[in-house]
């Protein structure tokens, strides 16, 4: 991976870089406990893989800790997330554990440390062109929309707040999101939609 990917400013990439490295090096034990309890309550796969929109859809892989069992129905299919959503998964989530991971993303320049959240590959064919904006900066393990209600808002006010910060982007700007970022994490605030384990499948906006 180029150390200065496309689509970062040279002072984000610099703060993505200093921060992926410190991050890494300090949150290791967590990571390790992290990696032991996974494997002991959930087991084999510690980790969840799935292919994400990057920087102008481009895919990539994301990792993240396992919160979820493989829980299937007769037919085969995956039962719905609050049926697989595991004791341990909604710490993991409620504070944000499971996606610390993604700091490897950030270090390879696939993430940023604020961006707007990389979401799922079949939503790319479902954004307005307006929407569609947020991919013009790499996705982010944090962003404007995460500590502005984050999974409480509707994925419209979500993607509006992406487009918000994709125009009005500055360093100072990620400095503050990733300090506003920390006290929500503390909180445990807007982990899921209203009504849901996780949060909804966004099927496109009505027209």
């Amino acid at each position: 991976m180029p150390l200065f990917p496309p689509g970062s400013p040279i002072s984000k990439r610099c703060l993505d870089l200093l921060g992926s490295s410190l991050g890494m090096l300090l949150i290791s034990p967590i990571l390790g406990v992290e990696a032991v309890l996974v494997w002991v309550y959930h087991g084999r796969p510690i980790l969840f893989r799935q292919a994400r929109p990057g920087y102008l859809g481009k895919p990539f892989n994301i990792y993240k800790f396992r919160s979820m069992l493989d829980l299937r129905d007769k037919d085969d299919k995956l039962l719905p997330d609050a049926e697989r959503l595991t004791p341990l998964g909604k710490f993991l989530r409620k504070y944000s554990l499971d996606e610390l991971l993604e700091l490897y993303n950030v270090l390879r320049g696939e993430m940023s440390l604020v961006g707007p959240r990389p979401l799922l590959m079949q939503y790319l064919e479902r954004y307005s062109p307006e929407q569609a904006r947020r991919h013009n900066m790499p996705p982010g393990i944090t962003g404007w929309a995460q500590v502005n209600g984050r999974n409480e808002l509707s994925w419209e006010d979500k993607f509006q707040l992406d487009v918000w910060y994709i125009d009005h982007w500055s360093f100072w700007l990620d400095i503050k999101i990733l300090f506003l970022t920390l006290w929500k994490v503390v909180r445990g605030e807007g982990i899921s939609q209203p009504g849901q384990a996780t949060a909804e499948e966004f099927m496109g906006s009505l027209k």
